[in-house]
């Protein structure tokens, strides 16, 4: 009997969360100034440890202080968008793009007085990155593959600049493996490459060499080593940097994925502890206490344990309080989870 539906968790979304935070790694590049460079790291470790609030003071500071360079103002959006992402929140479309635009103008008026300058092209790319990040997010597509293109261009001059400038290689390569990955049905096209080894090959120099951030291209491995069904290097790959950052759920979820396919009890264990870890003052988590309950669920089923299914699939069915975010985003699943209720039903 088939009771549970395949579990592919990995999708555009999630490539587009290690897009983010391949373009967040690029400050691993010592910033020439070193109380910027300080800052950066600050704020950078801050975003992945899930500690927003603080993360959010750290870069209006450097918003404040250094009004000369985007830096402040990329991250006050970079923050605001992983926050909602990771709660399942509504983004803040206003503040977002005022500060995104804001940072583009900067960006090009650098440029202008300069076009040769690595970190004039570096703030420019990094603008770029996420305008095409959030536009995915929004869902439009052909603005945000464009601005992608341009921000990948971008990287590349970067390289051109200083060939040491391995962050670079965090997102270029993050974004080369996607895209074949994604289009390799038309890769036997004459002008359509496949550059899934070239993007391998440009993340594993990026771990070696760049440093501090060198964890956000394992965190792009993990999960193209999870597409590979590689899961033991995905498994160990996570845990490496778990070891790091222990309280990460953007690792964690990594980790549990990567489990699913060599052992399930730890899958639902590691999932159950993403879903404990949001803070209690989030009044709302509807969306991840929903896909998390019947991720396991999933699992439950697959691990013949009926009754454990049935049980997380009777309390997700028991929540009535959904907010219309809330039943927009998970009109679809809740669909699947009363099919998944039927099925262990028979």
């Amino acid at each position: 009997m088939q009771v549970t539906e395949p579990l592919v968790h990995f999708n555009y979304k999630i490539f587009l969360t290690l897009f983010l935070f391949a373009l967040s790694a690029l400050s691993a590049q010592t910033f020439p100034d070193k109380s910027v460079h300080k800052i950066l790291k600050n704020g950078i470790d801050l975003i992945i440890t899930q500690n927003y609030d603080e993360a959010e003071k750290v870069f209006k500071r450097l918003e404040q202080t250094r009004k000369d360079i985007p830096l402040g103002k990329i991250y006050l959006a970079a923050v605001s968008i992983a926050k909602s992402y990771d709660y399942e929140i509504p983004f803040d479309d206003k503040y977002i793009n005022g500060k995104l635009e804001a940072a583009k103008k900067i960006s090009e008026r650098l440029l202008e007085q300069n076009e040769n300058d690595l970190w004039n092209k570096y703030y420019y790319a990094l603008t770029q990155g996420y305008i095409a990040y959030y536009d995915a997010l929004q869902e439009s597509w052909l603005n945000a593959f464009s601005t992608g293109l341009s921000s990948v261009s971008a990287f590349e001059d970067c390289l051109e600049i200083d060939k040491k400038f391995y962050e670079a290689k965090i997102a270029i390569g993050s974004f080369k493996f996607w895209k074949s990955s994604k289009t390799e049905f038309i890769n036997w096209l004459p002008f359509i490459d496949d550059e899934k080894e070239l993007g391998i090959k440009y993340l594993k120099e990026a771990v070696k060499n760049s440093g501090y951030n060198s964890h956000l291209a394992i965190h792009s491995l993990i999960w193209i080593y999870i597409e590979q069904k590689d899961f033991e290097a995905a498994i160990k790959l996570a845990q490496t940097a778990l070891d790091e950052y222990p309280e990460s759920r953007i690792f964690k979820w990594g980790l549990a994925r990567s489990y699913e396919n060599v052992d399930v009890q730890k899958s639902i264990n590691l999932y159950k502890e993403i879903l404990d870890s949001y803070p209690q003052k989030l009044k709302s988590n509807c969306v991840n206490e929903v896909t998390l309950k019947h991720i396991m669920a999933q699992l439950f089923a697959r691990s013949n344990k009926k009754l454990e299914a049935l049980k997380l699939c009777d309390e997700i069915l028991s929540i009535k309080s959904f907010t219309d975010f809330e039943k927009d985003k998970l009109q679809s699943r809740l669909k699947r989870v009363k099919q998944l209720k039927q099925d262990l039903g028979k």
